[in-house]
Formats: structure tokens, sequence, C-alpha cells
């Protein structure tokens, strides 16, 4: 149907869940009119709301309401797309009345919503790269993330010049919800956080706008206070996959290097996906002394111990009491100190999910210590794997889930032409490795793109060795299985 994309939008606004009906139809004219100036502009083919809100931007260019940036840009479109978006008080109401018949229900509801208004950034994501590669702890994923948005560049001028402000506090703030954006922070307008109780608090739950796997959900204390590994983290794992039950739930550690995530803000992420993680077997069970509840020792390159029972109040308490005794803990024979001058060095990460009739919660032993010989981290990917991956080993990529940065796009491209001997750019830091890769395999144009990829994967499988605090050889199990006895 040939209309102009102010025509069309309006009949998406008043067809939507937004609070506008018809008789409303010229008063939102004018609320659009308001962001783009006057004026409909040419008839389109265009029919996505995506696609109309981009349509509007650059009529709003034209009628000279914003100057052409991407930031200007991205404030804008998420502007209109907050008209299409009920208000925050009709999401939280269609969610839980939706929930009554089924939290399925309300989740699928909430992330369609957010898929449709552009919160999660559908088309951006669709970009990522992403496979999988066979090791020998299972399949892990490979990603490269190529969503998030490129820097602004006037952004990246005005930074200097910008007036401090704590408004909101960060990107994890409830305080997001609706906020209009500036230059360097993210436009949020029709951005929505279900209100939900958990453990007794009030907490949020949204959408990561650029998400990693399948419905990427953030659960987020309203409280500004910074993330902490303790009892009640537990317990709220519990009660979010209580609320929740076809979600998994975890939190990122909370110190420094192992942490992979924003320590400022107390939250937890989650979602539905089945990481390489959750299906690896149990090597050996181990006996904690508490009956109807198993644990045992997860064959993962992390030192993982796996706690299930039908009540999840023993799950509870078996992991805080890991957590308190690791926190504790330390073994010179393995490298492993709890306190160095005074400085803590050790927590855990959590992930919570049901299996069947059974509360599941998997402990990832962490340990943040640096030394001489490895500054980044003892147990951080080390030095002839940064080429691939130096960041922070985080909740996801703990999983199974490798999320790597963008650039190996294009350096991954010059290392295949390198392999085959063509012109390329390799970068200095990929050579050695290359030339490994070249060694250990017979390499012709059909097959160099999947020889690299799965070379890649099994740099990631290093990559979890490095960050396990206990190793997969006789010395490292045995010292795991010491500390497992005096728990």
């Amino acid at each position: 149907m040939m209309a102009t994309a102010v025509d069309k939008f309006v009949d998406l606004i008043i067809k939507s869940d937004s609070p506008y009906s018809e008789v409303d139809r010229i008063y939102v004219t004018n609320l659009i009119f308001r962001l783009i100036g006057d004026g409909k502009g040419n008839e389109t083919d265009d029919e996505d709301p995506v696609d109309l809100a981009n349509d509007l931007v650059d009529l709003a260019i034209e009628h000279e309401k914003i100057e052409d940036s991407i930031t200007n840009r991205e404030i804008l479109e998420d502007q209109l797309m907050d008209l299409l978006t009920p208000i925050p008080s009709k999401v939280n109401s269609l969610f839980w009345n939706k929930y009554n018949d089924a939290p399925k229900e309300a989740t699928d509801y909430f992330y369609n919503l957010s898929q449709k208004n552009d919160y999660i950034k559908t088309r951006a994501i669709a970009k990522n790269i992403s496979y999988e590669t066979k090791t020998e702890y299972g399949n892990l994923e490979i990603t490269v993330n190529l969503s998030k948005p490129e820097k602004d560049p006037k952004a990246i001028a005005a930074a200097g010049k910008a007036k401090a402000t704590s408004y909101p506090v960060g990107p994890l703030a409830i305080e997001n919800e609706g906020y209009l954006g500036r230059l360097g922070y993210a436009a949020r307008s029709n951005h929505r956080v279900i209100r939900m109780m958990i453990g007794g608090q009030p907490w949020g739950f949204q959408y990561s706008p650029y998400a990693y796997f399948g419905e990427h959900a953030i659960f987020l204390n309203q409280k500004h206070v910074p993330m902490a590994i303790n009892n009640q983290t537990f317990i709220n794992l519990a009660d979010i996959i209580r609320q929740l039950p076809h979600y998994f739930v975890g939190s990122n550690a909370d110190l420094p290097i192992v942490g992979g995530s924003l320590l400022a803000q107390d939250h937890y992420q989650g979602g539905r996906h089945s990481f390489p993680m959750m299906k690896a077997p149990i090597d050996r069970k181990v006996d904690l002394g508490v009956d109807g509840l198993d644990a045992g020792i997860v064959k993962w390159p992390m030192a993982t111990i796996r706690l299930a029972s039908e009540d999840s109040t023993k799950v509870i308490a078996a992991a805080n009491r890991i957590f308190l005794s690791w926190k504790e803990y330390s073994d010179e024979s393995v490298d492993i100190r709890a306190y160095t001058d005074g400085t803590r060095h050790h927590t855990v990460t959590p992930i919570a999910r049901m299996d069947g009739d059974k509360f599941v919660m998997d402990i990832v032993l962490r340990d943040n210590q640096t030394s001489a010989e490895y500054p980044d981290g003892i147990f951080h990917p080390h030095k002839d794997v940064q080429h691939i991956k130096k960041e922070n080993i985080g909740l996801i990529e703990v999983m199974g889930r490798a999320i790597l940065p963008a650039r190996l796009k294009t350096e991954m491209k010059e290392v295949e032409k390198y392999l085959v001997g063509k012109p390329n750019e390799i970068a200095d830091y990929h050579k050695e490795w290359a030339d490994q890769i070249a060694n250990d395999n017979e390499i012709n144009d059909q097959n160099v793109e999947d020889v690299v990829n799965r070379e890649v994967g099994l740099v990631f499988s290093r990559v979890l060795e490095d960050a396990g605090v206990y190793k997969w050889d006789a010395k490292g199990q045995a010292a795991f299985d010491k500390f497992i006895s005096q728990v």
C-alpha cells in the first residue's frame, strides 16, 4: 500500500498497545511533526516500523530539525519508537496478566515487544558471526560480536568538553527507562523494565539491546549498590528461577579481572539458551553430606561444581558453603591464594536453572591473582592466546560461548590469505599462530575458512583452561578433590 511514512507510522501507533486510538490520529500526527518538522514527505513502499522510523529521521534531517549524526539519529528513532510502545505501567500490567496464564507467555510478550519497537537491535545482532567448534569439552560456541554500534565521532570529540553528569548513574540503572540519551550515552526512550520482587527486594527485568544469545535478559537491583556474591545471591537466583522456570540465570563474579562485567551495579544475566557447560557431563560425584542433594565435578575447563536437588534450599545452603570455604582457601602447590597483602582473590560465578524437576546450580571457582609471570592474571587468558581473546572471562564465556572482538572478522580473512599464499596484511601478532596452523593442517582454498574457524575455537578452549583454577591433569584434579574434601 502506498502512503507516506508519516501516515503509515501513525497507523502502526494506533493499532499498537500504545495509549492512542483512531480519535487521536490528528494529535499523533502532530506529535510526529514536533519531532521531525511539518510535512509528510513522499509516498513509500516501506512497511516495517524500523524502515519507517528511518524514513522519518531522514525527513527530520531534511526539515533541519536535527543534524545528521549517529547520536541524533539514534535519539530521534527511539523517540519515534516510544510512540509505538505502551507506557511502563501498561507493559507491566500486560506482562503480569499474561504471567498468570503462564510465565512463558509473559516473557514471549515482553521479548516480542522489545524486538518490534527496536529496543532489541535485531538487525545489528544478525550481523554477528556464530559457529560451533568441537573440543574435548563438547562443542563450544564461537561468536564475533559485530552488533555494537560504531562510536559517534562527534561524541568522542565532545566527551572532553561535556559537563559531568551522574544521571543515570550507569547503563544498568533503572532510571534509563525512557531516558532521551545524549552524546556518548545510549538513547533509551523506547526502553521498558518489568518490576518484580526478587529475594524480598524490588528489582527490574529487561532485555539486552545487543543480545549475546536467545532472550538475553538482565535482572537489575533497583538500589544502586555494587555487585556482591553472598548467600543472598544464591537465594535471589533461586527466586528468579522459581518465577521464570523456563529461563536460566547467573551472576558474574564480583571481583576485577574475573568479573567481566559492570561491578558498580548489582545485576544478573539470564535467558533462554542451552550453553555448552549445561550439556557437559559430571566427571565424578562428590558427597557434601546433604541428603537429597546430588553434587559432582563437571567435565569442564573451568573448575565447576554442579549441585542439584528437588529442594532448592539444599542447593542454596551447599552453594553458600562452597563459596565461604573457597573465599578463605589457599593451596600454594597449585598457585591458589585466597589473600595477598589483605586483598581478597576468591569468589564464584554461580549459574542456576531447572533440569526437569530438579533445581540445578553450577558453581564456578574464580581467582583473580596476578603475578610477575602473569601480570594480566594467573587465571586469565595468557599472552599466547591474547591475539584472539584478551578481555575478561565473564558469565557468558564461562558457560562456553565466546564473545570475540569485531576486529577478528577482517583479521581472520587476512590469516586465511596468508595460509593459502595470497597477498595479505596479516597482523604480526597472528603470524606465529598461523604458522603453527599451517604446520598442523593440509590447507587449500576450499577448507581454509573451516580450518581457521576451528583453530579459533580451539584457542577459546585454551582461554577457558587458562581461566580454570584446577587444571585437567593429575596434579590439578587431586588439588580439586582436596578442596572438595575440606568443604
